[in-house]
C-alpha cells in the first residue's frame, strides 16, 4: 500500500512543570511537575506534497500519541515536539517529514500505512514505528523518553559569585571514542538554562573567562527529574596595571604577556588595564611600555579577584612579590 500524506492534526496543550533544588556540587530534584513553567502554545506546520497518494474523509483513522518521562509517570503536557515521517527515504537518502506538532499529547488522523512517529523533549527523544490499519482499533501511541533535565552554574573559590556572561558549559557524552575525544551534545550552555536530555552520565567541561579556567565534571541526569550542578572554579579575576607608583594611574599603551611559572605564555594583550581570568597558580606579568619591559612574580587564588600591578621600579617590583610571599 503507498504512503498518502496526513490530511489532518490537532493537539492537545498544557503545562509542564519542574522542581529546583540548591546545591552545591549536585543534587536531584523531586520531579518536573512541582513547579509551574511558561506554556507554549501548539503549531501545526509542514505536509509534505512530494508523497503521493490521496486521503478522503472515509479513510483518515484518529492516532492519539503521549510521552511520559518515566515509564510510571503520566503523560506530558508541555515541551514536546512531534514529527510523523514516510518510512520510505527520499532521494537524498532522508525520510520525508509529513507533518509536525508542538505542545503536549498529539492527535493525529492519518490515512492507513506505516510512518515514523519521533518525539523530542529538548535533546532528549524517542522513536517508534506507527502501522495505522485499513480498520479495526487503532492503539494510543506511547512513547517513553527516559529523560530528565539539567541546569548548570559554578563560582568562583567557594563561594564567589561568577557573573553568567563570563561563564559557559559544553556537554559531551560520557563514552570516549577510540580518537580518545567524547560526541559533543550541546556547546554553549549558559548558567541557569534547563537543558533536557535523556537519563544518563555527561562529561560537562565548564569555561570561566577565556584563558585558562576550565574545570570537568561528570554528572548524572535521572529520568524525570531536575539536577542542579554547581561547578566549583579554582581560578580567580585579575586587571593588569603598570603604574609609576603603588596605587598610581595605569599607563596607557601597555603590551602584556603572562607566563606560567616555567615560562610558557598564556595570554597576550595590550591595554592600560585589561581584565582577564586565570587558573589558580603562580605566574608572570610582563609589561612592554615604550621599548622597556618590566615584570613581576604574582600568584592567582580562586575566588580572590584582586588588581596585579607592575612597578616601573623593578626592585619595588621585586620587594612587593617578596612582601606578598611572606604574608601567604
Amino acid at each position: 500500500m503507498p504512503i498518502r500524506p496526513a490530511v489532518a492534526m490537532s493537539l492537545t496543550v498544557a503545562s509542564l512543570v519542574s522542581s529546583l533544588v540548591p546545591a552545591r556540587a549536585q543534587d536531584s530534584a523531586e520531579s518536573f511537575s512541582q513547579v509551574t513553567t511558561p506554556m507554549k502554545g501548539g503549531k501545526l506546520t509542514s505536509f509534505n506534497p512530494i508523497i503521493t497518494g490521496e486521503a478522503t474523509p472515509t479513510n483518515l483513522r484518529d492516532v492519539t500519541c503521549e510521552a511520559l518521562l518515566t515509564k510510571d509517570g503520566l503523560p506530558m503536557q508541555h515541551g514536546l515536539t512531534w514529527r510523523v515521517f514516510s518510512p520510505i527515504p527520499a532521494a537524498d537518502g532522508k525520510l520525508p517529514l509529513l507533518a509536525t506538532s508542538e505542545g503536549g499529547s498529539a492527535a493525529f488522523q492519518l490515512v492507513p500505512g506505516e510512518y515514523f512517529v519521533n518525539v523530542a523533549f529538548g535533546r532528549a527523544g524517542a522513536t517508534k514505528k506507527l502501522v495505522v490499519p485499513e480498520s479495526g482499533s487503532v492503539d494510543r501511541q506511547v512513547m517513553v523518553l527516559d529523560a530528565g533535565g539539567i541546569m548548570l552554574n559554578a563560582v568562583s573559590g567557594s563561594d564567589v559569585r561568577i557573573p553568567p556572561k563570563e561563564l559557559s558549559f559544553a556537554i559531551y557524552a560520557a563514552e570516549v571514542r577510540e580518537d580518545g575525544e567524547r560526541n559533543l551534545v550541546m556547546d554553549d550552555v549558559k548558567p541557569n538554562s534547563v537543558v533536557r536530555l535523556n537519563a544518563g552520565t555527561y562529561h560537562v567541561v565548564s569555561d570561566y573567562g577565556t584563558v585558562n579556567a576550565v574545570i570537568r565534571a561528570d554528572i548524572q541526569v535521572e529520568a524525570g527529574k531536575l539536577t542542579r550542578a554547581t561547578i566549583q572554579h579554582r581560578a580567580a579575576k585579575l586587571t593588569l596595571k603598570l603604574v609609576a607608583e603603588p596605587g598610581g594611574e595605569a599607563i596607557a599603551d601597555t603590551a602584556w604577556s603572562i607566563l606560567t611559572s616555567s615560562g610558557d605564555t598564556v595570554s597576550e594583550s595590550v591595554g592600560a588595564f585589561p581584565t582577564l581570568v586565570l587558573a589558580e597558580g603562580s605566574y608572570i606579568a610582563v609589561a612592554r611600555n615604550k621599548n622597556k619591559i618590566y615584570q613581576r612574580d604574582f600568584a592567582v587564588k580562586a575566588g580572590v579577584n584582586t588588581d596585579v600591578e607592575v612597578l616601573l621600579d623593578e626592585n619595588a617590583n621585586e620587594q612587593k612579590a617578596a612582601a606578598e610571599d611572606v604574608v601567604d
